[in-house]
């Protein structure tokens, strides 16, 4: 088991814009080269209550969220996975329960990686995870080296989203699998009433009182509704070069699977 701590790169590293190239933070303008590290920040203050406020804030929907991408992709021996902004190693230790081979964590943050590592070993597993700190805009793996790869909540919080998309295609071997699971849009009109209030008055008074940092779980609601509804985002994974498109809604399109292969 090997945490590589001296791939993680600076938060002036992780924006490859050129100066003055601005992009979002939640519903805040900031510069390429600043939003690295203002994500880095919320994560390491959530780190070792991230999984705890995944459960209090879906009431445990996010499991079966989980499930069901782990039931698409078709867990088999030997299949070598990479899962990108896994730190807390939820999605790897499924993974592994299923049955799967090897498999590489990668996270550009350091604190959701000692948290996962620490799971890990508590669960049995010495040397099945390789704890790869990394950005997902430039991963340390090889061409062709992973038969799937998979993302959950993840890519929202990338600097650059096509970047992310292009390395997700660089590292799968031909045939290989591509699954995303992120927040969507919601298609219920009722329930979307709801999700609002709850997304922006709820989750920050929750994330105040479970982690100590409200703003967190601010922009968390920020970012959801920041990123790419359901079809934009399948256009930018065919942009990328993935190929046989498709997405499921899960929970009125609270949650959305996206699954790609690259031919």
């Amino acid at each position: 088991m090997v945490l590589r701590m001296s791939e993680q790169q600076s938060p002036s590293q992780a924006g490859p814009g050129a100066p003055g190239d601005i992009t979002h933070f939640g519903f805040r303008t900031v510069p390429m080269t600043e939003k690295a590290g203002l994500v880095g920040h919320v994560f390491s203050t959530v780190a070792d209550r991230y999984d705890l406020m995944n459960d209090l804030m879906s009431l445990g929907i996010h499991r079966a969220w989980k499930a069901a991408m782990l039931d698409w992709l078709s867990v088999r021996p030997g299949m070598h996975l990479v899962d990108v902004g896994g730190g807390t190693g939820d999605i790897a230790l499924r993974f592994l329960q299923r049955g799967g081979g090897a498999v590489a964590v990668v996270d550009i943050n350091p604190a959701m990686l000692a948290v996962g590592r620490n799971r890990a070993l508590d669960a049995g597993h010495l040397g099945d995870i390789d704890w790869v700190c990394g950005d997902a805009e430039r991963l340390p793996l090889a061409d062709a080296s992973v038969d799937a790869y998979t993302t959950a909540f993840c890519l929202r919080n990338v600097t650059r989203i096509d970047a992310a998309l292009a390395e997700a295609r660089r590292v799968l071997r031909p045939g290989g699998r591509f699954l995303c699971l992120e927040f969507g849009r919601v298609t219920v009109t009722a329930l979307r009433r709801l999700y609002d209030p709850y997304s922006f008055r709820v989750l920050p008074a929750l994330g105040q009182l479970v982690t100590g940092n409200g703003d967190a779980y601010r922009y968390l609601a920020e970012s959801i509704r920041r990123f790419p509804a359901q079809q934009e985002f399948a256009r930018m994974m065919a942009d990328a070069g993935l190929d046989l498109v498709r997405y499921r809604n899960l929970s009125g399109g609270i949650a959305a699977l996206h699954s790609a292969w690259r031919t």
